[in-house]
């Protein structure tokens, strides 16, 4: 005879406390009492004939039961969110999840969300603006936008924008250091760096300059905590030229070198590669990459428009340095 199932409150008791290692986050998580999680995880040992954790003090921990039965408990929590959002609207109408940086979102994404809504009137896309990478199997994302370098173990990823890069400080480290006269001067500075910590590298490299040894100083994966960080005078930073054209403009940050394109340093379309033939997915790949490409054609035939900060994927891959003056 089948075995009975636990209740499936108790099995999401014990998933949370097991994830969290804590009754009191486990029970903010699911937005009941402490003692209601305890009582659910008590059930469920009842219900099993094993004790899943050992209480010691005030903390609690797996016993090795629990750690065997974790996994599989867990894994199946992920079937069903990934089989509940394929089901629960049809796959090619409905709502689509959008993740999208702060920067993205606000300078390309939502500008452009009329012509996705003219292409696909059944889609209705949410947009969330995040710099972190998202959780596709349990945040209710279908796609996401990051920048970076497109290395996301197990989703797929496609390059569609690289940004037009700018090395920038605040007035006072230029007073203090002096006004660098070629990239190399650089090294000597203070410098603050992306997330990866790759972006100085590619954009000394494409300055001619090798060997620069460790990236140092402080990371940030938020692009406004790393203008903020510039401007408090902690370092040199590497940052979109269109995010900080205000600043440069107004005298608050100041552009130290042309800028250059540094195309593995971009943003990039992720998503699960499970997700690839989704028609939702597909039709959102296939119009961001149209859009972008309308974008390029557009701003070779309109020669009196400004410089475009943004490159699209479509065009050559090798690497490009920008002869603009700083603005």
């Amino acid at each position: 005879m089948e075995h009975q199932l636990p209740p499936l409150n108790a099995l999401r008791a014990f998933e949370a406390a097991a994830r969290h290692l804590s009754v009191k986050n486990a029970a903010d998580e699911l937005c009941v009492t402490p003692g209601a999680v305890s009582q659910l995880v008590k059930t469920l040992e009842l219900h099993l004939g094993v004790q899943l954790f050992r209480r010691v003090n005030r903390g609690i921990f797996l016993t090795d039961a629990g750690q065997a039965y974790l996994p599989p408990v867990r894994n199946a929590f992920r079937q069903i969110s990934d089989a509940t959002q394929k089901v629960a609207v049809p796959a090619d109408t409905g709502l689509l999840t959008v993740s999208a940086t702060p920067f993205f979102a606000a300078a390309w994404l939502v500008p452009h969300l009329k012509s996705f809504q003219k292409a696909h009137p059944g889609i209705d896309l949410q947009v969330r603006a995040s710099n972190t990478l998202a959780d596709f199997s349990r945040d209710g994302v279908d796609v996401a936008i990051r920048h970076g370098m497109g290395q996301y173990p197990g989703l797929a990823s496609q390059r569609v924008l690289t940004v037009e890069m700018v090395a920038v400080a605040a007035p006072a480290l230029v007073a203090e250091h002096g006004k660098p006269k070629k990239p190399v001067d650089l090294l000597q500075w203070p410098r603050v760096n992306d997330a990866e910590r790759k972006g100085w590298r590619l954009w000394f490299e494409a300055q001619g300059v090798a060997d620069t040894g460790p990236a140092r100083g402080p990371s940030f994966d938020d692009a406004g905590l790393l203008v903020g960080a510039v401007q408090a005078g902690q370092g040199v930073g590497l940052l979109p030229a269109a995010l900080v054209a205000n600043e440069v403009a107004e005298g608050r940050l100041v552009r130290l070198f042309r800028a250059a394109w540094l195309e593995d340093f971009a943003y990039y379309l992720v998503y699960p590669q499970a997700s690839h033939d989704r028609p939702k997915v597909a039709a959102f790949r296939a119009w961001i990459g149209e859009a972008m490409r309308r974008d390029q054609t557009a701003a070779r035939k309109s020669p009196a428009s400004p410089p475009s900060h943004f490159q699209s994927a479509k065009t050559p891959t090798r690497l490009q340095l920008v002869q603009r003056q700083p603005r």
